[in-house]
């Protein structure tokens, strides 16, 4: 299957000790959890730690969608009306273009009925404000492009991987020095083109495999 980029959060919210995100509505209390995850076991074993600290909440609904497709999803509206919490959750989530990711909701019953509607739309605004505060990386699939030159050419090839804005891995250093790039698929053919006549024809190629690179978004 083709790596395609995708966008997840990071770690897991709260962290360190920091208040899960709260949002209060007719004396209702709606705390969201949030956390990166790759696998259903590790949702369900995180998800009964958050239901462990908030023993006393009557709901606590989840979503999560996973894969580098997005193409597993599940919600649970953990006794809330049918449709009216694990979906939003889920929503949210989708909305965002978001995977890789669960995402929890504690309600704390504040004695006033919010109706059908009124618990979608807490869920989801609860959901997202989890989702809006979570640190976000876009993953983003590398061509590994391995590099090997003479000594006396690294310092204009390092200098060519620094203005270039090229990222790399851990050089080998022998007889030569070879250094791995991490390269856009669709750019390897240009880097060595412009590599090549950098070092006159002196630089020798070999592609590796593709590996996602989390890229930070602001």
């Amino acid at each position: 299957m083709t790596m395609e980029i995708y966008t997840t959060i990071t770690g897991e919210i709260p962290n360190g000790g920091v208040s899960p995100v709260l949002y209060e509505i007719q004396r209702s209390r709606f705390l969201a959890y949030a956390i990166h995850a790759e696998d259903e076991n590790e949702v369900r074993a995180w998800l009964q730690t958050v239901k462990k600290e908030h023993y006393e909440a009557r709901h606590v609904p989840y979503a999560m969608v996973l894969g580098e497709h997005s193409d597993r999803q599940r919600s649970s509206d953990d006794g809330e009306p049918g449709g009216t919490a694990g979906s939003p959750i889920l929503e949210a989530i989708k909305a965002r273009s978001i995977t890789n990711a669960a995402v929890a909701v504690v309600r704390y019953f504040g004695g006033i009925k919010l109706g059908a509607g009124g618990l979608i739309r807490a869920y989801a605004h609860t959901a997202g404000l989890g989702l809006d505060a979570a640190t976000k990386v876009r993953m983003t699939p590398l061509q590994t492009m391995y590099v090997q030159i003479d000594y006396d050419l690294l310092a204009p090839v390092e200098r060519y991987i620094r203005d270039a804005g090229l990222l790399t891995e851990e050089a080998a250093y022998a007889d030569r020095v070879t250094l791995p790039l991490l390269v856009p698929a669709a750019d390897t053919e240009l880097h060595q083109r412009a590599l090549t006549d950098l070092t006159a024809g002196r630089a020798q190629y070999r592609l590796g495999g593709q590996k996602y690179v989390a890229v930070p978004l602001a």
